[in-house]
């Protein structure tokens, strides 16, 4: 890989980089954890610098962290890290806290109490509706009280069938307080892949609505609510939220009953590595994992994540377009923690219109605004124009993830939002419900890349004899424990899944499954998932290079590559296409796409064949899949290759099955 720099696409104003909370951090770490001095460096040497002391320095960087955020122990830590062994490293391990009480400690100020914690807009009424930190404390002491009278006790599990909406924020953070372990979905998904995912868990109160919006289309779940109800023996309660108005099922609980009462929450004190909520992986093969993470861990890692990688504080306001089946909608919640206000969006991101998540955004006067890599992407072929059509003045920071952003998405945005805004390219995951590698507000942003390693990781680049390379395509490791990796995985004796999904490739260091390019500016580039390389003429290349060249053409709504090894040694690696409206694979249309791979990539990335096909298939994220694909074209039966239920649109898998028959 060229070592040139990329274009320079935005340069923080140095008076700006001199006032975020990075930089004020880095002072009081050098003046009070032994933090170097960076004084007079570049600004990429001082981030480097401070980045090599932070996972050189576990212990002193993190307790830095817990007392610059003002992290309320109950019981002091005398010890940060009391071993370093992956997995296995326990953090804070006297210490004692709740997460819940930190995300709402910003309602206690009378100062802050009446200004909005949470605002809320939807396809049926967009105008915004605010919950002031005094209301959403409210409705958590009334909820928290309700919860513990049903009997529910720290550990137990709490488990949700809902959309994007504050009742699924009050319903968490009452879940909390007690103690109990969270576990959410969204209502899209279908009763198979709920019940995949909790019934691993056994929930003693499930939270359902009977239906949500999306598309300008209601979609009654009721049925589906039922079926959750007959699976799940172990829930006790059931608590209904009337979405689309419909009256309660008999036996359950009303939210407006529960959350009526003027109370004051009150928070379990915990130990640090107490479970806090459960995840779950996509589930395209066999059941999803059940990650178990942290009130401690979630709780120091995103007050770091949030306020310092996105220099977000109080009075800011943060919106990430998720959903509840997603780690990002967990992820957004961290806004509480630093005191911002945290924006709710239910519905469809393209409904109206394309523009849809950019109205939001302007409506809200969103200051740090995420989404995913697709949606820039298809907002870049749709032709709309957020900059000029919209009020964006507000709007200082863009975040990316679910999939790496192409160049084209980096210039679209800067082109057409604004030449003067932070672009916040971040890569991570459920597995510790945030990123490795992402923003850094005192550094520039170039054209392709993400600006550096986060503080606290140690992650590197490793080729497949396990040495660390810089500038070469490798394998993302993480070679030092932090508080956000997993606990452990529900229901998995002996950690055994554990260590298989993260450790086996490398004993003693996380293998996350991502290519990686750490170059020697610091930069970071992600090129896609490493269980689903290509590998020609025993040249390693990465399925997303294909992808950002390909869907730059205009008659290309989106493409899957497979690369797979023949019984008789040779390798076959289709391309297959979803066309845009009226367009048709003809030989020029192959003929062009060959041609813009071999010339922009190289020979080896032109595909052996190139297929047209009605969709891609899915995970309930919207992540591509194409492990199971490669199954399929292998041999695999369908049901055996991929969990349906894992998928929006399991239905398009059927053509890769007809086709590896034909």
């Amino acid at each position: 890989m060229s070592t040139e720099h990329p274009p320079l696409l935005w340069t923080p104003d140095p008076a700006r980089a001199a006032t975020s909370r990075l930089s004020a951090f880095q002072q009081f770490a050098a003046t009070h954890h032994g933090a170097p001095q960076t004084a007079g460096l570049s600004p990429q040497a001082a981030y480097a610098t401070l980045h090599r002391w932070s996972v050189e320095r576990l212990e002193d960087f993190w307790r830095a962290v817990t007392e610059w955020f003002d992290v309320r122990f109950t019981r002091p830590p005398t010890t940060v890290l009391s071993s370093t062994a992956m997995p296995g490293a326990r953090w804070f391990p006297e210490a004692t806290l709740n997460y819940a009480e930190h995300a709402l400690r910003h309602g206690e100020d009378s100062n802050t109490a009446d200004t909005p914690a949470i605002i809320h807009v939807d396809e049926r009424t967009p105008e915004p509706v605010a919950t002031t930190w005094s209301e959403l404390r409210r409705q958590v002491g009334s909820l928290s009280v309700e919860l513990r009278a049903l009997g529910v006790r720290p550990g137990d599990r709490v488990a949700a069938y809902m959309p994007n909406i504050p009742q699924a924020v009050v319903a968490l953070l009452a879940t909390a307080a007690v103690g109990a372990v969270w576990t959410s979905c969204a209502p899209d998904f279908g009763a198979r892949s709920v019940l995949d995912r909790f019934q691993q868990i056994e929930p003693v109160v499930l939270f359902a609505v009977d239906g949500y919006r999306y598309g300008g289309k209601e979609h009654d779940r009721r049925a589906v609510v039922k079926e959750l109800r007959d699976e799940l023996p172990s829930v006790r309660q059931v608590v209904h939220i009337p979405v689309l108005g419909s009256a309660a099922p008999a036996g359950a609980r009303e939210w407006e009953g529960l959350t009526a009462a003027h109370a004051e929450p009150v928070f379990e004190q915990l130990p640090f590595d107490h479970p806090l909520w459960v995840l779950y992986s996509s589930g395209t093969t066999g059941l999803p994992k059940a990650i178990v993470h942290s009130h401690g861990g979630i709780t120091v890692d995103h007050l770091k994540q949030v306020g310092l990688h996105l220099d977000l504080g109080p009075g800011d306001r943060f919106f990430w377009y998720t959903s509840t089946g997603w780690m990002m909608w967990n992820y957004l919640l961290a806004g509480l923690l630093v005191g911002a206000s945290i924006v709710t969006y239910d519905g469809s991101p393209g409904y109206p219109a394309a523009d849809a998540q950019w109205r939001v955004a302007a409506d809200t006067g969103t200051n740090v605004f995420g989404t995913s890599a697709a949606y820039v992407m298809a907002c870049g072929k749709a032709g709309v124009n957020p900059g000029h059509d919209l009020d964006l003045a507000d709007l200082r920071a863009i975040g990316i993830t679910g999939s790496p952003l192409p160049p084209d998405g980096f210039r679209w945005i800067y082109d057409e939002i604004s030449a003067d805004i932070w672009l916040v390219s971040v890569s991570g995951g459920t597995d510790v419900c945030g990123s490795f590698v992402g923003g850094v507000p005192t550094l520039p942003v170039h054209l392709g890349e993400i600006q550096a390693p986060n503080l606290g990781v140690a992650v590197e680049s490793w080729s497949q004899d396990g040495k660390r390379v810089v500038d070469e395509v490798g394998e993302l490791v993480v070679t030092r424990p932090t508080p956000s990796m997993p606990l452990y995985f529900w229901s998995d004796p002996d950690d055994q899944r554990y260590r298989e999904s993260y450790f086996a490739m490398f004993p003693g260091v996380w293998r996350h499954g991502d290519w990686i390019t750490h170059t020697s500016r610091g930069t970071v580039v992600i090129h896609g998932r490493s269980d689903s390389t290509l590998n020609r003429q025993g040249v390693r290349m990465g399925s997303s290079d294909i992808y950002e060249v390909v869907e730059r053409m205009p008659q290309i709504k989106e493409s899957l590559v497979i690369g797979l090894e023949q019984p008789d040694g040779g390798y076959w690696m289709p391309l297959f296409v979803v066309l845009a409206q009226g367009t048709t694979l003809d030989d020029d249309l192959r003929a062009a796409i060959s041609t813009a791979l071999r010339t922009k990539l190289s020979p080896r990335h032109v595909p052996d064949e190139i297929i047209a096909v009605p969709a891609v298939p899915h995970t309930l994220t919207g992540k591509r899949i194409e492990v199971p694909v490669k199954r399929i074209l292998a041999g695999t039966p369908v049901d055996q290759a991929v969990n349906p239920g894992s998928l929006e649109n399991p239905e398009a898998l059927r053509v890769f099955e007809q086709y590896r028959r034909a």
